[in-house]
């Protein structure tokens, strides 16, 4: 009896110490790759970009009200969404592509393996790391936009503002997954990144002009538009903010209305569980294609 109580203290005793083990790996990863990412010259890129830009179209967009040409939080959140419907996927599927494979063309990625680390460790960690980094950068350019708004216009629709900051990082988070997954299949840095691009303009442009178009050509009804369009985040990420800035879908024309009278208070919580299934899915896609892949 005795001998057979041992291994299994043992084996409760070691539960804990290889979750910390694993934990310890992927944070050594994360701290890794946010220190490269913040020291790269992407990363003062977008920053930048996406400062100014969150800055000149919140004075742009809501120019002519008040003396400064600033109004309240809540109104530049809604000029603010399509330049972030634009700019945040660019920089998260492009970050995300340059990830695997850049390791992987700079020889860097068979010494990483090498340690006595899982491939699992490796990509949570980079992945970790790089999340990290992109949050930052979009709360960097937030956060300079906030200070003048509250500077200029005090802190009317604050709530609105915050929830804005907290889509676009899911926005960001969901298709820095999908470049991770682009850039676990891809060998080289230039196609990952090529691919990366053709998915942003088809999410950006192609989808939105192909569900015109098959909506006139099918003949679709205002249930089925709605059901494709939730498929892309983007959309979701559109869909989710006005509602939860307490605006009425109907600006979407009928399909807005649809979802409004058909799901009612369920559906900032389903547009909210859309985003979240687009950071799950594709990292989960993502760690299983790299877990199984045989070569480096």
């Amino acid at each position: 009896m005795s001998t057979m109580a041992a291994p299994a203290g043992n084996n409760a005793a070691s539960s804990p110490l290889r979750a910390a083990t694993t934990v310890g790996g992927i944070a050594m990863f994360a701290r890794r790759e946010f220190r490269d990412a913040i020291a790269s010259r992407w990363f003062l890129l977008y920053t930048l970009a996406f400062t100014v830009l969150a800055v000149g179209v919140s004075f742009l967009s809501l120019s002519g009200v008040g003396s400064s040409g600033f109004a309240g939080f809540g109104r530049t959140a809604a000029g603010l969404l399509n330049l972030i419907m634009l700019i945040v996927p660019l920089m998260a599927l492009t970050a995300g592509a340059g990830s695997i494979a850049g390791e992987r063309e700079r020889g860097t990625l068979l010494y990483l393996l090498a340690q006595p680390v899982s491939r699992t460790q490796v990509l949570l960690g980079k992945y970790a790391g790089l999340a990290l980094a992109l949050v930052c950068s979009l709360c960097i350019g937030f956060g300079v936009s906030a200070g003048l708004l509250a500077w200029r216009a005090g802190g009317v629709g604050v709530g609105a503002y915050i929830l804005l900051i907290g889509f676009t990082a899911m926005l960001a988070l969901g298709m820095l997954s999908v470049g991770f997954v682009i850039s676990v299949v891809s060998r080289r840095t230039s196609v990952s990144t090529g691919v990366a691009l053709f998915v942003w303009l088809a999410l950006v442009f192609v989808s939105d002009l192909g569900l015109m178009a098959s909506s006139i050509i099918f003949k679709l009804r205002v249930q089925e538009i709605f059901g494709v369009a939730i498929l892309n985040p983007l959309q979701s990420f559109k869909m989710g903010v006005i509602v939860n800035m307490n605006a009425s879908l109907d600006v979407l024309g009928p399909v807005g209305d649809y979802a409004s009278h058909t799901f009612g208070a369920v559906l900032p919580w389903l547009l909210a569980s859309t985003m979240v299934a687009w950071i799950v899915i594709p990292l989960a896609a993502a760690m299983v294609l790299f877990v199984r892949r045989q070569s480096v």
